[in-house]
């Protein structure tokens, strides 16, 4: 093409774009923040003007309800559908010129009710869950070392599960910025926390505490709630816990002191959980869930958000039992991942693969029968 129709093409394209520009909403500011309303959430001083982002994208998954950026000066909202791709320019202290665009974004809870269907008819074979006995050596120091039978104390059964969730969450902090130590076990990991006054990630506290409930003969595993993404950066690690005299499992996450009820005050596990989020049935998180004594932990934020997003597939241990990830030469360690038909990577239902770093090797299953995955202690 000659140089004087792609300098006539590249002038017609620009004065398309600033025309478009000119008919745009314009609001007016002289402060670089903006406070904004998300439905029902109100932030303030949490948007700062970016003139040199062109545009500078707002993301909402608030569906049905509205936005509003207030500037120190003036407003502007629009109403969110999954169609909403609104541009408006911002002119800060009257000469720059910032183009904003606040655009639909599926929330984590849109994303979770959209996982799709199990498949209850999935017969692929899966070896069966194991516990390990309370008598095993290791198991009896955890009990007898800590005086674990006086912590449970001498009330019913559900009455001893929560009173050993709140001793492990008050005994050793959430420390989600660090590795756990390199021996994961609980005589280890809470010598190791006490003597450098440390704590420890989401599934260290999950793993001490599930070997605490099987050292009183409690069936326990640890469950990994992930999202749907099969690259990921968080997640998070809590126990299912079995309740003879209710006959089913219990969600318990020490790491924020929390167990989840319905509205009758019927205790609930993960399963049923995922199914009242994703159905809008009600849930209750109790009362004194907190992070650290330092947070109080709320159901909107810990359940319709953060485990919204990480009850997309979930993944646990074939084997409950004491040191089960500390990682040594010769050792084989066995998973589960539990699959919604809409998830990624559903192959191979069977994968092995070795380490050659540890020296441990790892088998995969992978199923999409609840049926399964939440199979109860026999």
């Amino acid at each position: 093409m000659p140089r004087l129709l792609v300098f006539l093409f590249i002038f017609v394209v620009s004065l398309q774009i600033l025309s478009a520009q000119t008919n745009l909403p314009v609001i007016k500011a002289s402060s670089k923040l903006v406070d904004v309303r998300d439905g029902d959430s109100y932030q303030k001083a949490s948007w700062t003007i970016t003139p040199e982002a062109k545009p500078d994208i707002y993301t909402s998954s608030s569906k049905g309800r509205k936005v509003t950026f207030y500037t120190d000066k003036d407003s502007i909202s629009v109403k969110i559908t999954e169609h909403t791709k609104f541009d408006f320019i911002i002119v800060l202290n009257d000469t720059a010129k910032a183009l904003t665009e606040i655009t639909y974004q599926p929330g984590y809870l849109d994303i979770l009710k959209t996982a799709g269907d199990y498949n209850y008819a999935d017969t692929r074979p899966i070896p069966k869950f194991s516990y390990q006995a309370q008598d095993d050596p290791n198991l009896v120091a955890l009990r007898t070392g800590f005086k674990l039978d006086s912590i449970a104390g001498g009330g019913n059964e559900v009455s001893k599960i929560l009173s050993l969730l709140h001793w492990v969450h008050n005994l050793i902090p959430h420390d989600g910025n660090h590795d756990n130590p390199a021996v994961k076990n609980a005589l280890s990991m809470i010598a190791e926390c006490k003597k450098e006054n440390r704590g420890l990630n989401c599934r260290g506290l999950a793993t001490v505490l599930n070997e605490c409930y099987l050292s009183l003969g409690i069936p326990s595993r640890f469950v990994t709630c992930m999202p749907k993404d099969s690259v990921f950066q968080d997640c998070h690690v809590i126990n299912i816990v079995y309740s003879k005299d209710l006959h089913k499992w219990l969600w318990i996450d020490p790491t924020n002191d929390a167990y989840v009820l319905n509205e009758k005050g019927d205790l609930l596990s993960i399963e049923e959980v995922r199914d009242r989020i994703i159905h809008d049935k009600p849930i209750i998180l109790n009362p004194e869930a907190n992070w650290n004594h330092k947070m109080s932990v709320t159901k909107q934020d810990y359940l319709y958000q953060y485990m919204a997003k990480n009850l997309y597939r979930m993944e646990c241990p074939l084997e409950s039992k004491y040191d089960y990830e500390t990682w040594k030469t010769g050792k084989v360690v066995t998973y589960v991942e539990l699959l919604s038909l809409h998830a990624y990577k559903q192959l191979p239902q069977l994968s092995t693969r070795t380490y050659q770093k540890t020296g441990t090797t790892f088998i995969n299953y992978k199923t999409n029968n609840p049926n399964l995955f939440w199979a109860l202690p026999e």
